[in-house]
């Protein structure tokens, strides 16, 4: 992870903005609640033997944004050159009209003494859009230019080519895509390339950014979506392309010091949901609590995509990625989100269920929860799954589901909404149930609250012995709290910061005592002139001051 830029000031705008339509043409930072870091509370609290959720009180104790073009643990092609490998790329390249393609040491020096370009493929790809290129840059000569993306066999490709021209300072960096043998400029920005630096390519989607590295920092500097010259979300299409890089100039040599490619991390988490066993036992491993969470792209919804990450409980503040999960329907491959997955210890296999954001456009229908059983374990690596919309007891839109099989019946929470368009969302909380001992794609509706018009973010969480379901109203700024017949009991006392965040509560077992985490998020954008909305946002972690002497839910061995 690395720390945000210091360069441009971090947008905050909010979820609530975003909908009243507000968002676009803002300039300067929007003006919002923040949740400052507090100190850790104490390891032990006040116990108490009968608690409910309304007796919890909150506190944060962590906020820390997680960013990364490339995934820690996902990274597929890593090189310096040196020992051969420039040689072996230069007999793969696809253009051969690069006077000097030769290695200095750990450099791999491209150029010619007249025009020249070369361009380079690794034989290593992604399973799915979203994924990044980066190459570090010792220097170029005036009239040279860096190219790094995807590259087909046949010359097509789609790169972020960052030329330094005859003044660095102020270069040249565009998003281009080859198709056929013609060459589409699809955006052009400016950016200081004097060298050393890192140029990126990140995709997600068929959204491409460019970015200018120098030191922890990443600059976005241009995007452009593709989607009308070149479909990535095609599997056909997709695994044409490789990882590949190159240069092109006239006189001039670039100076490649390493390659970089891999699966894209996350321009900040948010949506976070813990998996679970099948009765509401979160899974711990290892001193170690996995929770899904949405992976914010660099821009829209569709940018996003879903991964597994752990939690150290004894410093919530290190996570870890562990798995990316893509979905494949209607012949694409997306990167939906919003969702969770569920261990069934009982019948074997994962529930997985998520939000349909990955489609999202404005159009009807709209989201619909996707669902899919599966046995692959998901918790670990890269998994595409098939996904289909599961059997809701709904005629509407539906996003954010929770699921538990509560004694011997599964209970389904989700957001019902009737409408979406730019500027006007309505959206609120809904409950199913199934029959007892029945599948859980056999759910009729126990109720929902159509009074609220701006609330999601559903979790089913036992507390002092008794369910609930507990949700986030983004219009009144407060998480309320409903029981299984979706009766309003109250609002949790936790404070409520920008967009609007999920009121993830965590019982953890500890001594013979449970105490309570919650984890959410906020609304701080990243870079939002150049990007947009959708790049939020940091990851908050709370503590109830509230603890019960024995076990909500009994230690398991995972």
């Amino acid at each position: 992870m690395v720390e945000l830029p210091t360069e441009h000031e971090p947008m905050t705008i909010t979820r609530q903005r975003f909908l009243q339509g507000l968002v676009a043409g803002v300039v300067g930072a929007a003006a919002g609640p923040t949740l400052l870091s507090a100190p850790a509370l104490a390891q032990t609290g006040t116990v108490t033997r009968d608690l409910s959720a309304l007796d919890l009180s909150f506190s944060v104790t962590d906020q820390f944004r997680a960013f990364d073009l490339i995934g820690r643990d996902f990274v597929q092609l890593r090189t310096r050159f040196g020992g051969g490998v420039g040689r072996d790329l230069a007999a793969r390249a696809l253009t051969a009209d690069a006077t000097t393609v030769e290695e200095a040491g750990e450099d791999l020096r491209v150029g010619g003494e007249q025009a020249f370009a070369a361009l380079f493929r690794t034989g290593v790809r992604p399973v799915a859009p979203y994924a990044s290129v980066i190459a570090d840059v010792r220097g170029s000569a005036g009239g040279a230019a860096v190219l790094v993306g995807l590259v087909r066999g046949d010359g097509d490709a789609v790169v972020a080519a960052f030329d330094a021209g005859d003044d660095p300072a102020n270069g040249t960096v565009t998003i281009e895509v080859t198709v056929g043998g013609v060459t589409t400029v699809a955006a052009t920005g400016t950016a200081d390339l004097r060298g050393p630096a890192r140029f990126a390519f990140s995709v997600q989607e068929n959204y491409v950014t460019a970015l200018v590295g120098r030191v922890a920092n990443w600059v976005p500097v241009v995007q452009a979506r593709v989607t009308d010259l070149v479909d990535l979300r095609d599997p056909a299409v997709l695994a044409a392309h490789d990882y590949g890089f190159g240069g092109r100039g006239d006189g001039a040599v670039v100076t490649i010091n390493g390659l970089e490619a891999g699966y894209f991390g996350q321009a900040g988490l948010r949506d976070p949901h813990v998996v679970q066993y099948a009765d509401g036992t979160p899974y711990i491993r290892d001193g170690l609590l996995y929770f899904t969470a949405t992976q914010a792209g660099l821009s829209f919804f569709q940018a996003a995509h879903w991964g597994v990450w752990t939690m150290d409980l004894e410093e919530p503040s290190r996570i870890r990625q562990v798995a990316n999960v893509f979905f494949a329907r209607d012949g694409v491959i997306v990167g939906d989100h919003a969702g969770q997955i569920v261990l069934d210890d009982r019948e074997g296999g994962f529930h997985v269920a998520v939000s349909g954001w990955g489609t999202f456009a404005f159009e009807v229908p709209g989201p619909k929860v996707h669902y899919v059983r599966t046995v692959e374990e998901v918790l670990s690596g890269v998994h595409v799954l098939a996904s289909t919309p599961m059997p809701l007891p709904t005629t509407l839109d539906t996003w954010d589901p929770a699921m538990t099989r509560i004694g011997d019946t599964w209970y389904v929470g989700f957001v019902e909404s009737p409408y979406q368009v730019p500027g006007d969302f309505n959206f609120y909380p809904a409950l199913a149930k199934g029959r007892p001992g029945g599948p859980i794609t056999e759910l009729e509706l126990v109720g929902r609250d159509s009074a609220r018009d701006e609330t999601e973010g559903i979790i089913l969480q036992k507390i002092g012995g008794e369910w609930y379901l507990l949700a986030s109203d983004g219009n009144l700024r407060q998480y309320p709290v409903y029981d299984l017949e979706l009766n309003f009991l109250g609002n949790l006392d936790a404070p409520y910061g920008t967009n609007i965040p999920h009121p993830q509560i965590v019982p953890i077992p500890d001594r013979r005592r449970t105490y309570y985490l919650m984890i959410t998020f906020e609304g701080t954008q990243y870079y939002e002139p150049v990007l947009g909305y959708g790049t939020h946002g940091d990851l908050i972690v709370m503590r109830a001051a509230e603890e019960r002497r024995g076990y909500e839910f009994r230690p398991r061995r995972a």
